[in-house]
């Protein structure tokens, strides 16, 4: 028999989950997903859309801290009495009495390799922290976050320079490569249980678009992350000089020929931390003395030329 299942879906990584479901034979009753925000900035793909796509019953479950009490959708899920439940990035945990309703379990797709960077926004944070890899994790759903047994976990390389916008992408192939390696096994009830050895981890929380703020004072290696992490699409990570406040929209962590090279043109090492401008370019003079060339900088969703920061400087020094 094929086995049936409810999905809490939302982003790519969502409705590519529900595709591999379908691949594999599962009969999916129900998706829950999450009415989009109208101040996000939305640059994935929509969970809504496929399954009106392809009459897929779905609904849209109230947000907030009302959602683990949602009576209504207990009684829906419960009615459908479906052999599993799964989670592709949905936004809220689901609560125990919810799992219990999965005759043979509750299994949530994470964008880390587990136990490292449980919680929420686990992509922004390892770009962050300057991790060389991150990944994907299909793991029991507990009501801990994040702590249940692992399933399977794929893991993806963080390049250099990638933004966490390029590490989305590789997730959403891995995402797919999980759930296919693994589903097979777990229909059959024969799924190899892996410990999530929840010391040799941390939690962290969600992002908030005031953490993009830079302290220059810290050293080049870890502005160029916090850039990584919260590049557009996301909120960007931000400085201000005197009321303006400027988005490096576009940047990359000059290499020590380049910065000799703008020092030459100007000496950066008298300057304070923050921006100035070395000839057509707008640099970024870190505590470390490590520089980042700004390649595109925004005020105001537009774009703010080199010329305009010189001008603003101007102002601060007069």
């Amino acid at each position: 028999m094929r086995p049936r299942v409810v999905v809490f879906a939302y982003h790519t990584i969502g409705v590519r989950g529900i595709k591999v479901l379908q691949a594999r034979g599962a009969e999916i009753l129900l998706v829950a997903t999450h009415q989009d925000n109208p101040t996000e900035t939305i640059w994935f793909e929509s969970v809504a859309a496929l399954c009106a796509e392809q009459a897929i019953p779905v609904i849209t479950p109230e947000s907030g801290r009302d959602f683990a009490l949602n009576t209504a959708l207990f009684e829906t899920v419960a009615a459908l009495r479906p052999d599993f439940i799964f989670s592709f990035y949905y936004r809220h945990m689901l609560p125990p009495e919810l799992l219990q309703l999965a005759y043979y379990g509750a299994f949530n797709l994470h964008g880390s390799l587990l136990p490292k960077y449980r919680g929420r926004a686990p992509v922004n944070w390892a770009v962050l922290h300057g991790e060389a890899e991150t990944g994907v994790s299909l793991h029991q759903m507990t009501a801990k976050p994040d702590a249940g047994y692992l399933i399977g976990q794929i893991a993806v390389p963080i390049l250099p320079d990638d933004t966490a916008f390029d590490v989305f992408g590789k997730l959403h192939v891995a995402a797919e490569q999980c759930l296919w390696q693994t589903l097979p096994a777990l229909f059959a009830g024969n799924a190899v249980q892996r410990p999530n050895d929840l010391t040799q981890g941390s939690y962290f929380g969600a992002r908030k678009p005031a953490d993009g703020w830079i302290d220059w004072s810290q050293t080049a290696q870890q502005v160029y992350n916090l850039y990584r992490a919260v590049a557009p699409p996301y909120p960007g990570a931000f400085t201000c000089i005197g009321e303006h406040t400027l988005i490096l929209a576009r940047a990359r962590l000059l290499g020590l020929a380049d910065q000799a090279q703008a020092l030459q043109k100007k000496h950066c090492q008298d300057l304070p931390c923050g921006l100035t401008v070395v000839g057509d370019d707008i640099i970024g003079i870190c505590g470390d003395g490590g520089l980042l060339h700004i390649r595109e900088l925004h005020h105001k969703g537009k774009i703010f030329p080199p010329a305009k920061v010189t001008a603003l400087l101007a102002t601060q020094i007069a």
